[in-house]
């Protein structure tokens, strides 16, 4: 996950025929595009999920401190099974996956009114789109950050692409990357995946192992890292510049 302070590059994606709006509950800024206005609606939905993590989180405050994974609780909320389930998938705590899974949950309700949904949340990204569409990556003070955009074909199934960076905004990272972004189904394991790839790269050395280590995550399904001048890419991300 990674919480820009600034919002500018939410101007980068082009659907101009579509509604725009931003819901904010608490910490949460989403930004949603769709083929309507679905303000009311996101919001409930954003304020539901929020609502049930906040009086999870009192009840197991070790939820929100654990770095490593935690047991699944079959009695926990949705957005907390789903955490769960992308801290293990990925090997870090269930909060590495907090704004993608706030993404993906809030849009999946939306797609019951508009066939076209795409949420921002802190640079994670629930896209389901059925035209193409190219999605600007920013990587700090990388040499190609706004330089590179990675394009998406038509679908009309859910698409998590979310970035993770160590250099950027106040998400906790272990690694020095500009930029980590990952493809996969869900915006939460591209979420946690990003967090954990992220790491992993501390110098330019790194980056193919942390490609390799990516790859072996089922459903995972691309990755791009940028440290500096240097980039890596597996899988099914089409990079192009924008």
């Amino acid at each position: 996950m990674v919480d820009y302070q600034e919002r500018f590059y939410r101007s980068k994606i082009n659907t101009p025929d579509w509604v725009s709006f931003t819901i904010q509950v608490k910490e949460s800024d989403l930004w949603v595009r769709a083929r309507k206005d679905l303000s009311l609606e996101g919001y409930e939905r954003v304020f539901q999920y929020r609502h049930s993590l906040d009086v999870y989180i009192q009840q197991h405050p070790e939820f929100k401190k654990s770095l490593e994974p935690l047991a699944l609780d079959s009695l926990a909320p949705p957005i907390v099974q789903t955490m769960v389930q992308a801290g293990q998938a990925a090997g870090v705590g269930p909060m590495a996956s907090v704004a993608g899974a706030i993404a993906l949950l809030v849009g999946q309700d939306l797609l019951a009114y508009s066939p076209d949904v795409i949420i921002e949340n802190g640079g994670d990204l629930f896209i389901v789109c059925r035209e193409p569409l190219i999605i600007g990556i920013y990587a700090g003070k990388s040499a190609l950050s706004g330089r590179l955009g990675i394009q998406l074909p038509p679908s009309d199934r859910p698409v998590g692409l979310c970035t993770s960076s160590g250099t950027v905004g106040h998400s906790l990272s272990f690694g020095r990357a500009d930029a980590v972004t990952v493809l996969s189904p869900s915006a939460a394991l591209s979420d946690a995946v990003a967090t954990a790839v992220g790491n992993r790269v501390r110098t330019k050395n790194d980056i193919q192992t942390a490609l390799d280590w990516a790859q072996k995550i089922p459903e995972v399904e691309g990755v791009l890292i940028i440290i500096g001048e240097q980039m890596g890419v597996w899988g099914e991300i089409e990079l192009v510049t924008i």
